[in-house]
């Protein structure tokens, strides 16, 4: 069996060189092929056979410990994927939306604590989203537009992202802990084939400070991995999962190749693949696209 190794670094900080490039090529040991994804960002070699890959893993990690540069090392067979469930907060966007909700109430510090303790597994989702919700009551629900229009920020690379998979026939689902009010205007904008998450309640265009039943949490976008793998008849090996939550762990790890994207530590020591470096596209990079195949909207 054929390996890849993938470079990938931020299409804005382009850090893949060739002075780089040469030194992986020479900690590989073997021959092997090398292609351009997107020259100076992300590259491919192809690792015919190697002794043990699992020392050439930790070999490289250690090289690139201070580079700029991410790494992916898998197979070679079947990296392009059909089905991508991705979250939303601080993955699809750059912002956790219900501590921007938070900052019109003045509770902003309070609530992104306890959003923080949330993500990186520390505190239950389900207890901690209701907390957090019941201390909105009494907001007005036209500040949304407000948010999308001056705070709510798009992760470089999302669209192109969807996009391209989705005209290479894959199936593309935004599953988020957070709120409908918002995955609805991120589905519509990146292209995404449908939206789930959870909502708020509202009475006279203010919100209550409750919060839908059943809550989305990790179980749910586990759940909506397997049953869009049984709808669309794929092989788990041939669906893509993104996050960067606690919540988003199984989703991940349920995944034929999951990704930790600027994750929460507990999250990304667990990951099939992790991103610290690179944007979106770096999952298009993780299964073969070149720059010239990407769909920029």
């Amino acid at each position: 069996m054929s390996f890849t190794l993938t470079l990938i670094s931020a299409p804005a900080a382009p850090a893949v060189n060739p002075d780089l490039a040469a030194e992986i090529r020479s900690i590989i040991k073997v021959d092997t092929d090398f292609t351009w994804l997107m020259e100076g960002v992300a590259c491919d070699y192809t690792i015919p056979e190697h002794l043990d890959y699992a020392n050439l893993r930790a070999e490289l990690h250690h090289y690139l410990a201070d580079k700029k540069v991410d790494m992916v090392l898998q197979p070679s067979v079947g990296r392009k994927k059909k089905l991508l469930l991705a979250d939303m907060d601080s993955t699809m966007i750059q912002q956790e939306c219900i501590d921007e909700l938070a900052d019109e109430v003045g509770l902003k510090e309070k609530i992104s604590g306890i959003t923080a303790r949330a993500m990186n597994g520390e505190i239950e989702f389900e207890p901690a989203l209701k907390e957090r919700v019941s201390l909105l009551k009494g907001l007005d629900l036209s500040i949304v537009d407000t948010l999308f229009e001056n705070r709510i920020t798009f992760t470089p690379g999302g669209k192109a992202l969807v996009q391209t998979m989705k005209a290479n026939g894959a199936y593309c689902a935004l599953v988020s802990g957070g709120f409908t009010l918002f995955t609805s205007r991120v589905r519509e904008t990146l292209g995404f084939d449908e939206d789930r998450a959870n909502s708020l309640i509202e009475q006279g265009g203010k919100l209550t400070g409750e919060v839908g039943m059943p809550i989305l949490g990790k179980d749910a976008k586990l759940s909506r991995l397997n049953e869009l793998t049984a709808e669309l008849k794929l092989k788990p090996q041939e669906t893509m999962a993104v996050g960067d939550g606690a919540n988003d762990l199984p989703m991940i790890l349920g995944a034929g190749a999951g990704v930790a994207l600027h994750a929460k530590p507990k999250v990304a020591a667990q990951a099939q693949h992790v991103i610290n470096n690179g944007d979106l596209t770096a999952l298009l990079f993780i299964q073969g696209y070149k720059a010239e195949d990407f769909i920029l909207g």
